[in-house]
């Protein structure tokens, strides 16, 4: 799930800047935000099956040292605790990130973005079709964006999440480079302690070793979990499928869930 904003370029009409971030949809302010910032600005949203996309963002999370569970059930259970601000990992820098379910509140993020914009400013994807199509998506995009959509569009396969094989290794090693940015960034005292930490090879055959050592492929799908999640999140597709007028309920298969 992501949300994209863009605008015109100060004084280049041809151009269109902008930014992008998974937590634009979640926030409860950025919309209101972005339109008084930027009243013209065109939002892309990109939504994703809710299991599918809570699986793979959880794993992502556990890359990035917000999450410290590697077993997604866990992390998921661990929400209600999370929210009275317990349980939160050392190096998570937002919190709310961590309350997956949030995250798959699809309709209600989407009313807040078009309480504020015009519904010709928001254009609304489904992960799917940027995957059986990337071209014709990305050219649609184009057109929503009013630029040239003639261009040459080169799909491009992107490098698959590894799996964290051994979490400690990498909280350790993530540990010791914050560290050794702070010693770095202090005064004299703490820069000859930064001197005497080992540098951890990144290339070679040590740091060969060390992600194969680290990282691996990512585990299969919990079968019975997923199904769970499906269960648990029907509703909320039922209601984006009357919401965007598509049937993601057969799309996503719900309607063969009980």
């Amino acid at each position: 799930m992501n949300c994209t904003a863009l605008h015109e370029a100060p004084k280049q009409p041809d151009r269109r800047v902008g930014e992008a971030s998974p937590l634009y949809l979640r926030s409860h302010t950025a919309a209101q935000r972005i339109a008084e910032v930027t009243p013209a600005a065109r939002m892309i949203a990109i939504l994703r099956e809710p299991a599918s996309y809570l699986r793979s963002f959880h794993l992502q999370c556990v890359h990035n040292h917000t999450e410290t569970q590697r077993d997604l059930a866990k992390a998921l259970a661990l929400e209600p605790e999370r929210r009275q601000g317990k349980h939160i990992p050392p190096f998570s820098q937002s919190p709310p990130t961590l309350l997956y379910s949030d995250h798959v509140r699809y309709v209600e993020q989407l009313k807040r973005f078009h309480a504020v914009f015009p519904r010709e400013q928001v254009l609304v994807l489904i992960y799917d079709d940027l995957r059986a199509d990337n071209e014709a998506t990305v050219r649609r995009v184009l057109r929503f964006l009013e630029v040239d959509d003639s261009w040459p569009v080169e799909p491009v396969e992107t490098e698959r999440l590894k799996g964290v094989r051994a979490l400690r290794l990498m909280q350790l090693r993530f540990a010791v480079s914050v560290v050794r940015r702070r010693a770095a960034a202090s005064g004299p005292a703490l820069k000859a302690v930064n001197a005497l930490i080992p540098t951890l090879p990144r290339t070679g055959p040590v740091g060969r070793v060390r992600r194969r050592m680290t990282y691996g492929e990512p585990p299969p799908p919990d079968e019975a979990l997923m199904l769970e999640l499906r269960r648990r999140f029907k509703g909320e597709v039922v209601a984006l499928s009357e919401y965007l007028g598509r049937d993601l309920v057969a799309l996503w298969g719900y309607d063969r869930i009980g």
